[in-house]
């Protein structure tokens, strides 16, 4: 988490310097007029529209989305590989066993970099095709006292104790490739939509359990996760002033046995 923190204070900041610099162009466009007449000698000084030409290729620097989790369960829970790797009582081997805690369940997408491309712009309409790289993070929090255990074989168990949080975890090194539209509807209002597609790679996966009997337990495993992940993306706000965004994982969160796929839909702060 202090990674993310600082990725967001360093886009905090260049937000700043960036308006330091259009203020600076601001006032450096700036025109003195000068008016003789009977009344005696005027100065007016006035701000001149300086229009700012849009480049075909722009990077743009700090876009982050953040949202909530849910999980789509295509789980045939009567399968033979299920009920071994549901080491649980027969009457939790349902989708009822993974129930979260919507509110606490969280996706955070960080990309510092993405590079954009215009294809298309007219006085209407403007079209253009990003790519960049950066992180996606998936938090569930889970109401049951799940654990994941990576022993002699993965699997799920019903664990002994009750958890003040119990969480899983994962951060997938992410490449995302967008499509987004821009229509006019106004002088200066643009409605702004998009969907692309992105793929990732696992980097961490993780379990965090907090109890009074055990404290605090963070484990790190693979445990039966796909290293790779590909989402499909979507998006649609008003540019300038808000964006939602959603995404749904195409791939499946495990190597076997369960059938599970991420969804998540927020905000997001920034964007092409």
């Amino acid at each position: 988490m202090k990674f993310i923190y600082g990725l967001l204070a360093l886009m905090l900041t260049n937000t700043a310097v960036q308006a330091q610099e259009e203020k600076k162009e601001a006032d450096s466009s700036k025109r003195k007029t000068i008016t003789i007449n009977k009344n005696g000698i005027h100065i007016d000084t006035t701000a001149m529209k300086v229009k700012k030409e849009e480049k075909v290729f722009e990077v743009e620097f700090g876009i982050v989305d953040i949202g909530i989790n849910t999980i789509q369960d295509n789980t045939d829970y009567n399968s033979a590989a299920v009920k071994n790797f549901l080491q649980v009582p027969a009457d939790f081997q349902n989708s009822n066993l993974f129930t979260m805690r919507s509110g606490k369940s969280v996706n955070v997408n960080v990309y510092p970099l993405v590079g954009k491309f215009r294809l298309l712009k007219t006085k209407q309409q403007k079209i253009y095709m990003s790519l960049g790289l950066g992180l996606q993070m998936y938090n569930f929090r889970y109401n049951k006292n799940i654990s994941y255990l990576n022993e002699t074989q993965p699997m799920v168990i019903l664990d002994s104790i009750g958890f003040t949080k119990n969480k899983l975890g994962f951060t997938y090194l992410s490449v995302p490739l967008g499509f987004t539209f821009k229509t006019k509807l106004a002088e200066k209002a643009w409605l702004v939509y998009g969907v692309g597609i992105s793929g990732g790679y696992r980097i961490a996966s993780w379990t965090k359990q907090v109890s009074a009997e055990r404290g605090k337990d963070k484990n790190h495993d693979k445990f039966n996760f796909n290293d790779f992940n590909s989402c499909i993306t979507g998006e649609i706000g008003l540019d300038g002033y808000f964006r939602l965004y959603a995404s749904y994982q195409l791939t499946n969160l495990h190597e076997s046995a369960l059938e599970q796929r991420p969804f998540c839909i927020g905000i997001r702060i920034g964007g092409i």
